[in-house]
């Protein structure tokens, strides 16, 4: 009696450890692939971070036809939907994905500083407008700007949208709030120099912008705002 319960003691075991090694090694599988999926991201991402930095060196440089005919905010919104990505899969907390988007958000800067060349040297207008946000769980009305501008953006393709995550520790990001004297309440979005802070509904934000003297209307596209 007694071996028939140890070989049945002994089946039980060999079931369950069959099971558990199963699942181990499936889920080995899957974060391994995961892991790999991900890295690919971040080369494909320091890549195109690269090329954008080369870009905007000879942008900077060139004459205002081709300063005109030249397209970024497509890139900048790939390199947002990657890192949001990885965000989702990594944490917001994760060093990687925070090394990253400080490169990220230079680039949308120095996007930002080159549009302003092209408006004051070239005398092509576009609207650009700051959205400073947290996506800590702690605010959310970002969540639904974030929505908000999507639409604006994809309505109106002269208008570009720079998303900055005000919990990333950049001095480049505090010295852009610091230009605009944006305090610490989020959301916040500029429009013209206008600073507006908390909620801001559809209707509220669109009345500013076609304030603005030039700002084109007829037209619409597909962009992606991240946050």
């Amino acid at each position: 009696m007694r071996a028939l319960d140890f070989k049945k003691y002994a089946l039980v075991f060999v079931i369950t450890a069959a099971i558990f090694g199963t699942a181990l090694y499936i889920s080995n599988l899957l974060s391994n692939r995961r892991i790999a999926e991900i890295q690919a991201i971040e080369d494909k991402i320091s890549i195109d971070i690269l090329s954008s930095e080369t870009q905007y060196a000879l942008l900077s440089e060139s004459s205002c036809v081709n300063l005109a005919g030249s397209v970024l905010s497509q890139e900048i919104n790939s390199l947002a939907e990657r890192l949001s990505y990885m965000e989702n899969s990594l944490g917001v907390d994760n060093p990687e994905v925070v090394r990253l988007k400080r490169y990220y958000s230079l680039l949308q800067i120095k996007d930002y500083l080159l549009m302003k060349k092209v408006n004051s040297q070239c005398g092509i207008k576009s609207v650009t407008m700051l959205y400073f946000y947290s996506n800590r769980g702690d605010c959310e009305d970002c969540t639904k700007i974030g929505y908000i501008l999507t639409y604006l953006r994809e309505k109106y393709p002269k208008l570009r949208v720079y998303a900055f995550d005000a919990n990333l520790d950049l001095s480049a990001i505090k010295t852009l709030r610091a230009l605009y004297s944006v305090k610490d309440v989020l959301p916040v979005i500029t429009i013209d120099q206008k600073v507006f802070y908390g909620f801001q509904d559809k209707e509220t934000i669109e009345k500013e912008l076609l304030k603005i003297k030039g700002f084109d209307k007829t037209t619409a596209t597909t962009t992606q705002v991240n946050e």
